[in-house]
This record gives C-alpha cells, structure tokens and sequence, in this order.
C-alpha cells in the first residue's frame, strides 16, 4: 500500500518528454517573434533617424547660406562702390556657373579681406558634400549631398546671367541617407530629402 501511495506521487509531481518538448517549442515560437517585434523596431528606428538627420543636414545647411546670401553686397560707408575706377555698383554676388560666390563688407572697413566677407560654395560631386571657401581653401560644409543647385534670378523671378540683374538665389539642397537600406528599392537604396529656397539679399536692389 506504501509502495502504490509512493509511486502514485511521484507519478503526478513530474513531466513527460513530450510535455517538456511542447513547452520549449511553445517557447521558442515566442521568442521568435519577439525577436522579429523587435528588429522590426529598431529598423523602423534607425530609417527616422536617417531621416531626422537628413532634414537636419538641409535645414542647418540653408539656414547659414541663407544668412551670408542676404548680406551679399552689405557696404556700409559706401566705399566699396567709389573705390571702383567705373563707379559701378558694389558686387555682392558675382554671376557663375560653378560656384556661389557672396561678398561683404561686414564690419564696414571698406574691405572684403576679413573673415566670411569672401565666400565660395561649391560641389563636390565625387565626395557628395557642399564644400565652404572663405580664404583658405574649401572645407567640407555639408556632406551626404546628392544635389546642389543654385539658380541666380533677376526682379522679375527670370533666370539671369548678367550680374548686374542678380535680385534673388533660388537654392535647391537633396540629402541622401547616409546608408543605404535594403529592403528600399528607389535610389539604390537611399532615402532622399529635398530643400529649395528663394533668398532675396538685402542690399543687392540698391
């Protein structure tokens, strides 16, 4: 009777093999999509960030071009236009091609020699980034850079050549995602942001 009573608890306090196999594999498909909930969110993550950060770039990158454009032509005491043997207006942003270039006189010491009074933007196509010159050499200004566009405008909001005619800056900026996501078929797989602006400096009408 002892025996039976024995064996009879110890039967009923135990797991079978297929009890404890059907518990792991409950388990693990558990896992499983835990693990797929959370590489999906932390994929998710990493494309906002990539995004956050190429609107950034854009942004930060057009606000400071933004500022030095709208001072292009800034001459206080009016001697950078007398000192011209024509007596032709100050040029603050001179026509070309292949680079932005702002002048200004910014502390009103009839000069364009100081510091961020003589400024080139320029792209470099095989590094994709604007590149910044203010005297010593281009510095890498913005960099993730798929297009860099600038178009001068006259007062009517015509594309112009003539610098003379220069009223406005049409700025157009695309950033690309600094890695490629694969599961992202348009770009070869980089996400893209565009940025246009129209700058009207201040004292080029004058």
């Amino acid at each position: 009777m002892k025996l039976l009573n024995y064996l009879s608890k110890n039967k009923e306090s135990g797991f079978t093999l297929v009890e404890l196999l059907i518990a792991m594999t409950i388990g693990l498909i558990i896992l499983a999509a835990l693990s797929s909930t959370f590489l999906m969110q932390r994929k998710t993550y990493d494309v906002q960030e990539q995004v956050v950060e190429m609107v950034q770039t854009a942004r930060a990158a057009m606000d400071m071009m933004t500022r030095e454009i709208r001072m292009a032509g800034y001459d206080p005491k009016g001697a950078m236009q007398r000192s011209n043997p024509t007596g032709a207006k100050f040029v603050g942003i001179p026509y070309n091609a292949n680079k932005l270039q702002i002048y200004a006189d910014l502390n009103g010491d009839e000069d364009t020699g100081d510091s961020n009074e003589d400024i080139t933007y320029t792209y470099d196509a095989a590094n994709l980034q604007i590149d910044r010159n203010t005297g010593g050499g281009g510095q890498p200004f913005a960099e993730n850079i798929q297009l860099f566009t600038f178009d001068y405008l006259d007062s009517n909001g015509n594309s112009t050549i003539t610098t003379a005619d220069i009223r406005q800056i049409k700025i157009t900026i695309t950033v690309r995602s600094a890695k490629p996501d694969r599961n992202y078929t348009p770009n070869s797989g980089y996400r893209t942001y565009t940025l246009t602006s129209y700058i009207t400096p201040r004292n080029l009408a004058f």
